[in-house]
């Protein structure tokens, strides 16, 4: 008989949590029938975090995926009116993307749908586990090593 591997079992429940967050995360934006995918709602949420319109080429960069990927995905917020597309004053070449009023209510509706996401999956956990989740958490991604009690 082999020992359970604690660190497979470890990633394993992170994967299935990080998928059950995914599902309900979609039920919810499906819920408020915003017509945005996932990926959108990303790109949207990093938009707003610019101080102003940045290009594809950063979008890309930040978002971690190839430009291509970027420009698919601005079409589609386009045709629906929550980005557009602006030439940049210094130089006519260079494309900035930037948020319509649509985009900033849609942002809105995302944060509420995330919430509600959030409220639903830690609803099992009492407010000194989702303390300790919370620091966990911030611990693992940042990696760095949790200091001792």
């Amino acid at each position: 008989m082999t020992t359970p591997d604690p660190d497979g079992l470890l990633a394993e429940q992170l994967l299935r949590l990080t998928r059950r967050v995914h599902r309900i995360q979609k039920r919810h934006l499906e819920h408020r029938e915003l017509g945005i995918t996932p990926a959108q709602s990303r790109l949207l949420r990093t938009l707003a975090h610019w101080g102003s319109p940045p290009r594809m080429a950063d979008l890309a960069e930040r978002l971690e995926v190839v430009p291509r990927a970027v420009t698919t995905l601005v079409d589609g917020l386009e045709a629906s009116g929550k980005v557009r597309r602006v030439p940049d004053p210094a130089n006519r070449r260079v494309i900035r993307i930037e948020l319509t009023d649509d985009g900033r209510g849609a942002l809105r509706e995302l944060r509420a749908a995330r919430r509600s996401a959030a409220e639903e999956i830690l609803a099992p956990l009492t407010g000194d586990q989702r303390a300790a989740l919370s620091g966990l958490l911030d611990t693992l991604i940042d990696g760095t090593p949790a200091q001792p009690c």
